[in-house]
């Protein structure tokens, strides 16, 4: 059974820094990339970063620079560390997982965990 389990969300003041962790069990294999998205209220779910098995990462704009996206092939995990947090960047974060098989492309999701940006 694949589970994706997030952790490290919480509130923080503009300006501040959060690490979001995220533990994948139940595959290991034919993975093509792992990643982070986010959805705020009333708007949909969009990327915020990605990394592939050979360590390429994309980074929404509104993120660049400020968020890295990273890896541990030997803990099967993937972590998002986020400074200089903005009141924009509040939602529920999920991680990600695309696995392909035979050419056919698989996409497992976390529960989500709550980034809120306030003072």
């Amino acid at each position: 059974q694949v589970q994706l389990v997030e952790s490290g969300g919480g509130l923080v003041q503009p300006g501040g820094s959060l690490r979001l962790s995220c533990a994948v069990s139940g595959i290991r294999f034919s993975i093509s990339a792992m990643g982070w998205y986010r959805q705020a209220p009333g708007k949909q779910r969009e990327l915020v970063a990605t990394i592939t098995s050979g360590t390429n990462t994309n980074y929404a704009d509104s993120v660049k620079g400020r968020f890295t996206i990273s890896r541990d092939n030997a803990k099967n995990t993937v972590a998002l560390h986020m400074n200089s947090l903005k009141p924009e960047d509040t939602a529920v974060y999920y991680c990600n997982v695309r696995r392909i098989v035979i050419g056919v492309e698989y996409d497992y999701w976390g529960q989500g965990t709550q980034v809120t940006v306030s003072s």
